[in-house]
């Protein structure tokens, strides 16, 4: 009895113990969401203000207007230099520690993150179900001594010891690398070498090493680079909790010959269509070693893209792709690297381009592969399959010389022709108006449809597919302006592709600087547009903005999909009349497997808002805080994971992939 009773009073204790944390949370709750009230009426002032509303209207004034009187400054001298100070100054003075920037105070955050989780790393390791053995492949040739003795440190230096380095001499003809290599064997049983007879190239040494590999998975390691101490942790932990993964690869920065950490790439989640756009996986990636010998390792004849060849083979058969967002890998750039000069091996992108066209025969893609933008991207001209007709939506009112140009630019500068135009007019009340609509009388591919209830972006969408039959649908804004001949084909060869629900494309401003390069999850609270402001000519981040890849999101303004796919989540959500409608249509495509496609080879203008003007009144600021919040309670869950087509370390208060040099951020569990 006494037991029970005792029990029952403990009971008892840890429920009221409950009930007060709970009364707690509760409290810290409703004091968080005072203080963002306080804070939204306090924007709202700010931002309905007279001050404000001028300051906003000269903004967009040197934004929109004042830049385009000076169309050779903004889109030629600017980027020009910028960029030549950043190739030529920046980074410079960067390698050689003579300055600071974000990411070194991002550095400072990842060595308070790193302290804690050295301290911890033993009972990590022994809270894992499984401690598999990593192999480690390294072919060597010629290198300088001391960077090969920093790369084999940084694998003995690893918290988690359960590795091989398996190292394949390529025939070096430096004695004291032959010598060094043979010491490093003899002092560490987990290092094994083997001296090949004569020089085979780097895809065969790499073979070589990858035949001594007893891992379950086989990592590969530059002989001059180096890997963070906490690399095989964090892998294996991965491994740990998703048994599934067949490849994982991380972030990674480069290493100076001075030893400076910079130019930091802070990748995506796995994105397919970016693979095929460039090399993006690169440093640090494992697969596993059954895989591996499925696809038969390194090929002869891809010298320098042996590995994006390898890549591209595994990406066909893994049944799961990981990636880690931490740097783990350090790329050492000295001279004749590609870390260092891009052009340093311009054979590489030669066996780029093969891979890359072997890939799409395996998978049976009709498709011409081509330079991208930029050396070392790529771009696939897909085949279609079949004349696709297309019904072009385009809802309207009045302002009719800013539909004039948007319908004129596709009659006249569009080279596909399989499509129809909808123009759903919505209210319109000026004869000028009506007037052009009769004159388009006479154009077949133009018809004129009338929604005549309150402005409803989603609804008069929805309205306008139920009265069009074509398979393919092509939303697109008034105030757009057609710029690439080839929009269309190239946006449709991408929808063709059954794993593709909705496709994107590149808008500029009128002053050729960037509107939209597709959406990123978190920007701004629910989402914002990638690259905005950047100028045309710019790359992007790591070249992001120039190259096709896949997102979370793109926008309405120009939105291509397949009719059984908009069918098939039910249209577009009527809840949302203005703000997100587009966010939430290509969340709930990609809720049900689908990929969403972003290609900058499909521009147009995009003179944004302009019929319908911005959200700057007390009443449509009311009505966005609703959309807001609508996203923001429908889409919790993925909006709390973060955009996994971004990178937890970028910035959400920006949409121009700056780094987020907080290291909260980073995985405390």
């Amino acid at each position: 009895m006494n037991e029970q009773h005792l029990g029952t009073d403990a009971a008892e204790a840890a429920g009221q113990q409950q009930v007060t944390e709970l009364a707690e949370l509760r409290a810290q709750l409703n004091k968080q969401q005072r203080t963002i009230r306080r804070l939204e009426q306090e924007l709202a002032a700010v931002t309905g203000s007279k001050v404000w509303r001028t300051a906003e209207f000269f903004r967009r004034l040197i934004r929109v207007q004042l830049l385009h009187l000076f169309p050779s400054l903004q889109s030629v001298h600017l980027p020009a230099a910028r960029r030549w100070s950043r190739e030529y100054l920046l980074l410079p003075l960067t390698r050689l520690g003579l300055i600071k920037g974000e990411y070194q105070q991002w550095q400072a955050g990842e060595a308070q993150y790193l302290r804690q989780l050295g301290e911890q790393a033993e009972a990590r390791i022994a809270a894992l179900e499984r401690q598999p053995l990593i192999s480690l492949v390294m072919p060597v040739y010629n290198v300088k001594p001391a960077w090969l003795l920093a790369a084999v440190q940084s694998v003995q230096q690893q918290w988690y010891g359960h590795w091989q380095l398996c190292i394949a001499d390529d025939c070096s003809t430096d004695p004291e690398l032959r010598a060094m290599l043979a010491e490093l064997a003899a002092a560490d049983q987990r290092i094994e070498v083997r001296f090949l007879e004569e020089n085979q190239g780097i895809a065969m040494a790499s073979n070589a090493a990858l035949a001594m590999a007893r891992g379950e998975f086989v990592g590969f390691l530059d002989n001059d680079d180096e890997l963070a101490p906490h690399a095989l942790l964090e892998v294996v932990r991965a491994l740990d909790a998703n048994p599934e993964l067949d490849c994982i690869y991380s972030d990674e920065d480069k290493l100076s010959e001075s030893g400076h950490r910079y130019d930091p790439f802070f990748k995506p989640d796995w994105s397919p269509d970016t693979l095929r756009s460039y090399n993006y996986l690169c440093h640090f990636t494992l697969v596993r070693r059954q895989l591996l010998e499925r696809t038969g390792g390194f090929r002869a004849g891809f010298e320098g893209s042996q590995d994006y060849d390898l890549f591209l083979r595994v990406s066909e058969q893994a049944r799961q792709i990981g990636h880690i967002p931490q740097i783990l890998y350090h790329w050492r750039a000295i001279e004749g690297s590609v870390g260092k000069r891009g052009d340093a091996k311009m054979y590489a992108y030669k066996s780029g381009r093969k891979a890359l066209r072997e890939h799409l025969a395996r998978l049976k893609l009709a498709g011409r592969v081509e330079d991208g933008l930029f050396l070392g991207s790529y771009r696939i001209h897909y085949r279609l399959s079949a004349p696709h007709p297309l019904a072009i939506i385009i809802p309207s009112k009045d302002q009719v010389q800013v539909l004039k140009r948007c319908v004129d630019s596709i009659l006249e500068r569009t080279s596909y022709q399989h499509y129809r135009i909808y123009i759903v007019d919505n209210g319109s009340e000026e004869e000028q108006t009506f007037a052009y609509y009769r004159s388009l009388e006479s154009r077949e591919q133009v018809h004129i449809l009338h929604y005549n209830q309150p402005f409803n972006f989603s609804a008069i969408n929805n309205f306008a597919v139920g009265q069009t039959s074509e398979p393919f649908l092509l939303f697109l804004n008034n105030d757009t302006e057609v710029i690439s001949p080839t929009w269309l084909e190239e946006m449709l060869g991408h929808i063709q592709r059954p794993e593709v629900g909705a496709v994107g494309s590149l808008l500029y401003y009128a002053n050729n600087t960037v509107q939209h390069g597709g959406v990123i999850l978190g920007i701004g609270g629910v989402a914002g547009h990638a690259h905005k402001y950047a100028q045309g000519r710019e790359y992007g981040y790591f070249g992001r903005l120039k190259t096709v890849q896949n997102l979370s999101a793109v926008t309405a303004a120009c939105l291509l999909t397949r009719r059984s796919v908009f069918a098939e989540i039910g249209g577009f959500e009527e809840g949302l009349s203005h703000a997100f409608n587009d966010v939430d249509l290509c969340l709930r495509i990609r809720r049900q497997g689908y990929l969403i496609v972003y290609t900058p080879f499909a521009e147009l203008y995009h003179h944004e808002s302009i019929s319908r003007g911005y959200e700057n009144t007390p009443e449509k600021m009311d009505r966005f805080k609703q959309e807001r919040e609508f996203c923001e309670e429908r889409w919790d869950k993925l909006l709390g994971q973060g955009d996994p087509y971004y990178n937890p370390h970028l910035s959400l208060s920006r949409e121009d992939f700056s780094l987020d040099a907080s290291w909260e951020k980073w995985e405390k569990d």
